[in-house]
């Protein structure tokens, strides 16, 4: 039996999307009532060398919207990287979700074998649809959310497996 391009992609960027914007909900929260500024837990790192949550979050619905978008192909959408608050943060969560639930399945099902061009800090990829997917763009997506999770629950936010799953 196989899985269709759509059923291996939208669904499940949907799903931790969402566990994302639980997970956000959740900081908002726990700053407020720690009396925490919610800067500190934005530009929070596990690394110095790490990017903060703040570009884990960017590059978490990046690479969806970016992954869905070409692989229905069409240009991704453009959300500007200005979010300051978990306000915003949760917000671009939603409108990343909000784009994924404009694409059909009859929109990315058969693109396994469409060859996928892009090109990110000035250098050009190509990848085949499914390899894009599989090892390129879900593996970069998961990397995120779950820094995303880690830098939150390393700054003292009970969060746990049910909540990096959510509800599929």
């Amino acid at each position: 039996m196989a899985i269709s391009m759509y059923k291996a992609s939208i669904p499940v960027f949907k799903q931790m999307l969402q566990s994302l914007a639980a997970i956000l909900k959740k900081a908002a929260v726990y700053a407020e009532t720690r009396k925490i500024d919610p800067s500190v837990l934005i530009n929070s790192r596990l690394y110095p060398d790490m990017l903060p949550l703040s570009k884990q979050i960017q590059i978490a619905t990046d690479t969806a919207k970016g992954c869905a978008a070409r692989l229905a192909g069409m240009e991704p959408p453009v959300f500007q990287d200005g979010e300051s608050s978990f306000a915003d943060f949760i917000k671009r969560v939603e409108k990343t979700v909000d784009f994924l639930n404009t694409l059909k399945a009859e929109q990315i099902n058969g693109s396994e074998d469409k060859t996928i061009t892009y090109t990110l800090h000035g250098t050009e990829s190509s990848f085949q649809g499914l390899p894009f997917l599989l090892h390129k763009s879900l593996p970069n997506f998961f990397f995120h959310v779950t820094t995303a999770y880690d830098i939150l629950r390393h700054n003292g936010l009970d969060i746990g497996k049910a909540d990096f799953i959510g509800q599929a």
